[in-house]
């Protein structure tokens, strides 16, 4: 046990006595305890500072019968046990006295003190102790989009962008880079290092893109952006939504995600005398990431809507294939070498739970490692303008159409099932499938439209 983890006579280990320190030094006087469900909705549950001790050596009991995806009401007792390096203050004051809130992300116990399996942290850090049985440290690097709407004069949120920029473009057609630029300063403030942000392609759209970082890291991250960017777009009396797809016949909202595996040489994944600059490594990386595509989607993209972004015409992938240039494709490989070699993978959206979606990533190419996966040979050709025909003879499968078919390929894939564990595997099916069948009675304003003075 590092010194840095031994316990001090408080009963507190030096990392959580220094989050008490800071808590006294910045004035907070509320703490946010933040955790997610299995949908990856984030939770919070507010206790007055003063109870950070004791949520440090006792935990914070909640009921977890009443979390989406958790135990059934007869187990409902659980406990937040905050982890001290995810404490951040909120860079927005809570008082007149200056005093100031702020955020520790929390893992969850059952009442026999033991880490609950369907936590979706807990997931992650078990699929990452499989990595690091095999001898990887797992990096990723998110992309994640999103629109920025008006509200209407009850702060309701529409679906009027508050710009008309395009991508890259800049003020006066971004009128919204100075909240960028607001998002970006409260993220560096809670620790974030901003490496790019721009306008995308859609009206209103935007991406802001952080350092990559350890799997569990960027998994807090996402969590903590999300609510960033949505607290701080509230702040401008606008609306932020990572929706994939908000608006009809417009780009989406994705998060391109870039993989890579790290041992006790470096960048598992770098080749320098490769065409790509990948290793074999990373090539069986690849191959799991397709062979279990099918069924990683339903968690990557986990709703009705996601599946209205996932289709052909708008720079989102929907063949499993592989390439170094060509955007239609699953994966790409960008042009990095050395400690930069990676690969993108292009489908997940912003609105997966980002715990269970790295997880189910990561678990997929770990399988491709054991099972020595081949990729195959790389798509450079634009697969959208291919036939069925051309896409057999490459061997070229497609992404699920719907959420009901993304669920069937869950279920279905024993080694994305393993890596959610049985309950999160179970809960989340659950949930989705109920998810589809509701959509699949609701009648549309689309077929209003065309059917109701047709027939």
């Amino acid at each position: 046990m590092t010194d840095e983890h031994a316990k001090t006579d408080g009963g507190l280990t030096a990392e959580e006595q220094a989050v008490l320190d800071e808590i006294e030094e910045e004035n907070v006087d509320f703490l946010r305890l933040q955790f997610t469900d299995i949908l990856g909705v984030v939770k919070n549950v507010s206790v007055p500072a003063h109870q950070a001790e004791k949520a440090f050596t006792e935990g914070i009991y909640f009921d977890g019968s009443s979390i989406e995806g958790f135990v059934r009401i007869q187990e409902s007792d659980m406990r937040l046990v905050p982890d001290p390096e995810t404490f951040a203050v909120l860079p927005w004051r809570s008082g007149e006295d200056g005093s100031a809130a702020a955020r520790i992300i929390c893992d969850i116990v059952d009442t026999d003190g033991e880490p609950f399996v369907g936590g979706p942290r807990q997931v992650l850090k078990s699929v990452l102790e499989k990595a690091d049985d095999m001898g990887y440290s797992v990096s990723i690097g998110p992309e994640p989009e999103f629109f920025l709407f008006k509200t209407d004069d009850e702060g309701n949120a529409t679906t009027t962008p508050h710009d008309n920029g395009g991508y890259f473009d800049l003020a006066p057609k971004d009128l919204a880079s100075d909240v960028r630029k607001e998002i970006i300063f409260t993220l560096e403030e809670m620790g974030f290092e901003i490496e790019a942000s721009h306008h995308e392609v859609a009206e209103g759209q935007h991406e802001i893109n952080f350092k990559y970082d350890d799997a569990l890291t960027t998994a807090d991250n996402i969590a903590t952006f999300r609510a960033v960017v949505r607290a701080v777009a509230a702040q401008h009396d606008l609306h932020a939504t990572f929706m994939p797809k908000p608006i009809a016949e417009i780009n989406g909202s994705g998060m391109h995600s870039h993989i890579s595996l790290f041992d006790e040489d470096g960048n598992a994944f770098a080749d320098d005398d490769d065409e790509f600059n990948l290793s074999e490594t990373a090539y069986q990386f690849m191959g799991g990431i397709l062979n279990h595509a099918q069924a990683f989607t339903a968690v990557t993209n986990p709703t009705v809507n996601s599946y209205k972004r996932l289709v052909p015409g708008y720079e989102a992938p929907i063949y499993v294939a592989w390439s170094d240039t060509n955007r239609s494709a699953l994966v790409r490989v960008p042009d990095a070498a050395g400690v930069s070699a990676r690969f993108e993978v292009r489908s997940p959206d912003p609105s997966c739970n980002p715990y269970l979606g790295m997880a189910s990533l990561i678990a997929a190419g770990l399988h491709g490692i054991e099972t020595d996966a081949d990729p195959g040979e790389p798509v450079r050709e634009d697969i959208y303008e291919f036939d069925d025909e051309k896409r057999k003879e490459y061997g070229i499968e497609t992404l699920p159409p719907n959420l009901g078919k993304a669920v069937e390929a869950l279920e279905a894939d024993d080694v994305i099932q393993d890596a959610l564990g049985p309950h999160t595997s179970e809960k989340f099916a659950e949930a989705k499938s109920q998810e589809f069948s509701e959509y699949l009675t609701q009648v549309s304003e689309w077929e209003e439209d065309r059917y109701l003075e047709t027939f």
